[in-house]
């Protein structure tokens, strides 16, 4: 059964769909963001899926999208920061090779910078970023198989280190 290269998980911010697609293009492989294949399937932003369904909804979604991303793909996929919530896509991820790109409070919020267009943000970005970055790291960490820190990084820095550590 074909598997993907590396499954990339972390906190908004990170640089998961970037450092994704750049370790993607080093290996030459396909790259899978499953936030974009959410927005796309659904003909709306996450955000909206958000107003309109509610975030119960949109989690089914994405469980749903990465199982799908994790079968049978040979690329890098990257999934979004909160999927690492769902019990059944924990499972799903022990069966493959999973880098946790960490980062802590003050680069991320560099990042987001205020939060448009992340509905997790809408209110308070710093005191919502530091709490689900408390309540997300032990389940980033007990999924993955590799850590890499982010945090006054440039994404090509970030990527050479993925690349080396999956071809190790």
């Amino acid at each position: 059964m074909t598997a993907p290269k590396c499954v990339l998980v972390g906190m908004m911010g990170a640089g998961k769909t970037t450092v994704g697609r750049l370790v993607a293009e080093r290996l030459g492989a396909p790259f899978r963001d499953v936030d974009a294949e959410i927005e796309a399937a659904a003909g709306k932003p996450i955000s909206e899926i958000f107003i309109d369904e509610g975030e119960e909804h949109f989690r089914a979604l994405e469980r749903q999208a990465v199982a799908d991303a994790l079968d049978g793909f040979d690329g890098v996929v990257a999934v979004g920061g909160g999927a690492i919530l769902s019990d059944e896509t924990r499972k799903r991820l022990a069966y493959h090779r999973v880098v946790y790109l960490s980062v802590e409070l003050a680069d991320a919020l560099k990042r987001v910078g205020l939060g448009a267009g992340r509905p997790m943000l809408a209110m308070n970005p710093r005191a919502t970023l530091k709490y689900l970055l408390d309540q997300r790291r032990p389940l980033y960490e007990e999924v993955a198989t590799l850590v890499v820190r982010t945090d006054g990084r440039a994404p090509d820095e970030v990527a050479a280190e993925v690349t080396a550590a999956l071809s190790a």
